[in-house]
């Protein structure tokens, strides 16, 4: 049997999920591959993770939510105001998007863009 490709992988997620949710999640890859051309995609602990020289994001979803898990978010700078869940932690920060909700592009793309910075720049 052959194993799929991540890519495969979150096409997969995508198209099962059949909702907003699925919609979501595709609008947000289709960000991060713009904001970070260099980004790659993962597929680990069952859901999708996008890295550049170090984890970006993964891209959980629930119920009622498609959660952006930020692996450094507590060390990115987040003007727009966009990191509203697991704030209390020291390292992550996660941005939990319910149905309906319209995501600031701009301020997510500049997200992706310190996060894969501050990869690169920890990275020795």
């Amino acid at each position: 049997m052959k194993t799929k490709n991540p890519a495969e992988l979150i096409d997969a997620r995508i198209k099962e999920l059949n909702d907003w949710r699925g919609q979501t999640l595709a609008h947000v890859r289709a960000l991060i591959k713009n904001a970070d051309p260099e980004a790659i995609e993962e597929w680990k602990w069952e859901v999708p993770v996008w890295s550049d020289q170090g984890i970006i994001c993964t891209g959980e979803v629930y119920k009622s939510a498609v959660k952006l898990t930020f692996a450094k978010g507590a060390s990115l700078p987040d003007p727009g105001k966009l990191f509203n869940s697991s704030l209390e932690g020291k390292t992550r920060r996660a941005i939990d998007l319910h149905e309906g909700d319209k995501l600031d592009e701009a301020a997510f793309q500049s997200l992706i863009r310190a996060a894969a910075a501050l990869n690169r720049s920890t990275r020795r």
